[in-house]
C-alpha cells in the first residue's frame, strides 16, 4: 500500500504547485477591479533583442552639374530709360493723315537748342528740320552751347523771345537745366529732350518725351563686331566710361554682358574706367604692357577715347590688336577702311532721332500721349557698309578722305 500512498502524495504536491503559480500570477495584477478570474494566466513577455547600433548615414550624392541645355541662360541686355522706363521703338512715333493736316494748319514754330556742334548734331538737326518742313512748322532759331550749361540757359532766353511752340534740346547739366528751361515750361512750350532731361521734370508734365539710342543694341553691336573679328577667341581689354551717365553706362555694360553671353572663348583680361577721355592713351598703353598677348580693346566712344587707344597701339607697333568703338567719326572711319586697328563701329540712327523728336513735339501740340522713353535702332558698321551706314545714320556721305581711301 505504501507505493500507492506515495503516489497519492506526489499528485497532491503537483496540484499544490499549480495552485501556487496561479495565485502568484493573479497577485501580480495591480488592477484588481479589471481582473478576470477565468482568464488564462499571462505568459512572460519575451525579452526584446537589443537594437543594432545606428549605421552612419551615407554622404549625399553630389548634384550633377547642369548641362549646357539645363544651365540657366543669361538674359540679353535691354535698354532702359534714366529712371528705369521701358524703351519704345521710334518707328511707333508717327502722325496719322488727319493729325498731320491739323498740325499743318496750325502755323506753329520750333527752336533747336543743341549742346554742341558736330556731325551727330548736324544729323539730328537735319532729321528734325525735314520732319518739321513736312508738318509746316518753321524753325525760327538753332543754337549750340559749346557744352556750357550757362550758355544753354542763355539760349533758352534767346529762343523764348521768338515764342516757339516747340523746343528740341539736350540738357548739358540736369541740375541747372531745371531752372534754365523753366521759362519754356511756364510758357507752355512743348519740350522734347535728347538723351537727358532736367532734374525733377516729369514726362507728360514739364516735357513731352525723351529720345535716344537703343543703348543695349549699341553695346551688342560692338560686341558682335569685335567677337566676330577675333573669330570668337582671344583676350581683350575693356575701357568703360567711369561716370554716372546712363547712356554710356548702358552701352558699356551691354558690350561686356554680350561678350560673356555669346563669346565664351573671349576673356576680358583687363578692365579700366575712363573719366577723362584724354587718359585713354595711357590706359591702353598700360593694358598692352601688362597683357602682351592682348588681341582686342573696346573703347567707349570714338572722338577722344578711341583716338587715344589708336595712338597707344601705333606707338607700340601693335597693328594686330583689334579695336571696336561707338559713334561714327572721321578718324576711326578712316582707320577702319584703311585696314587699321579699328574692325567695326557701332552707330545709331541720328537722323531718325531728329525726326522722332520733331514728331513728339507735334504730339505735344495735339495733346497726344507719348511713350516715356523712345529709342532708335543701332547699326553695325564695317568697311563694307560704311557708305550706307553714314547715309542712314547721319544722312550724309562719309568724309571725303574716307571716300578717297575707299577709292570712291
Amino acid at each position: 500500500m505504501q507505493p500507492r500512498k506515495k503516489s497519492r502524495w506526489l499528485v497532491l504536491g503537483a496540484l499544490l504547485a499549480v495552485f501556487v503559480l496561479l495565485a502568484a500570477a493573479c497577485g501580480n495584477d495591480d488592477d484588481d477591479s479589471g481582473s478576470d478570474p477565468t482568464a488564462a494566466p499571462a505568459t512572460a513577455a519575451p525579452t526584446a533583442a537589443p537594437e543594432p547600433p545606428d549605421e552612419p548615414e551615407p554622404d549625399p550624392e553630389p548634384e550633377p552639374e547642369p548641362t549646357e541645355e539645363e544651365a540657366p541662360a543669361m538674359e540679353a541686355p535691354v535698354t532702359q530709360g534714366p529712371n528705369g522706363e521701358t524703351a519704345s521703338p521710334s518707328g511707333d512715333i508717327v502722325l496719322t493723315a488727319d493729325e498731320l493736316a491739323r498740325i499743318q494748319e496750325g502755323g506753329y514754330t520750333a527752336a533747336l537748342l543743341w549742346h554742341i556742334s558736330g556731325a551727330f548734331t548736324d544729323a539730328v538737326s537735319q532729321g528734325a528740320r525735314d520732319a518739321f518742313a513736312e508738318m509746316g512748322i518753321e524753325v525760327v532759331v538753332e543754337t549750340e552751347a559749346g557744352f556750357d550749361a550757362a550758355q544753354q540757359a542763355n539760349d533758352v532766353e534767346t529762343a523764348m523771345a521768338l515764342s516757339p511752340d516747340i523746343i528740341l534740346s539736350l540738357t548739358i547739366d540736369p541740375v541747372s537745366a531745371a531752372e534754365g528751361f523753366r521759362p519754356a515750361v511756364d510758357a507752355g512750350v512743348q519740350l522734347v529732350f535728347l538723351s537727358t532731361t532736367p532734374e525733377g521734370y516729369t514726362q507728360g508734365q514739364e516735357f513731352v518725351g525723351v529720345v535716344t539710342d537703343d543703348l543695349a543694341a549699341m553695346g551688342i553691336a560692338a560686341a558682335n563686331l569685335l567677337g566676330n573679328a577675333l573669330g570668337g577667341e582671344g583676350e581683350i581689354g575693356y575701357i568703360f566710361h567711369d561716370a554716372p551717365f546712363y547712356v554710356t553706362n548702358q552701352r558699356d555694360q551691354a558690350f561686356k554682358a554680350w561678350i560673356e553671353i555669346n563669346f565664351p572663348g573671349i576673356e576680358i583680361v583687363a578692365e579700366q574706367g575712363l573719366a577723362d577721355p584724354a587718359a585713354a592713351e595711357d590706359i591702353a598703353s598700360a593694358m598692352l604692357t601688362r597683357n602682351p598677348g592682348l588681341d582686342g580693346i573696346y573703347a567707349p566712344w570714338s572722338a577722344g577715347p578711341a583716338d587715344g587707344v589708336l595712338a597707344a597701339l601705333r606707338a607700340a607697333g601693335a597693328s594686330d590688336v583689334a579695336v571696336v568703338t561707338m559713334d561714327l567719326d572721321t578718324n576711326v572711319s578712316l582707320d577702319l577702311v584703311e585696314g587699321g586697328n579699328i574692325v567695326g563701329i557701332a552707330a545709331d540712327e541720328a537722323y531718325e532721332i531728329g525726326r522722332t523728336m520733331a514728331t513728339e513735339g507735334a504730339y505735344g501740340l495735339l495733346g497726344k500721349q507719348t511713350p516715356p522713353f523712345v529709342v532708335v535702332p543701332a547699326i553695325e558698321v564695317t568697311a563694307d557698309n560704311i557708305v550706307e551706314a553714314y547715309q542712314v545714320s547721319l544722312a550724309a556721305d562719309p568724309p571725303q578722305e574716307v571716300l578717297d581711301a575707299l577709292g570712291g
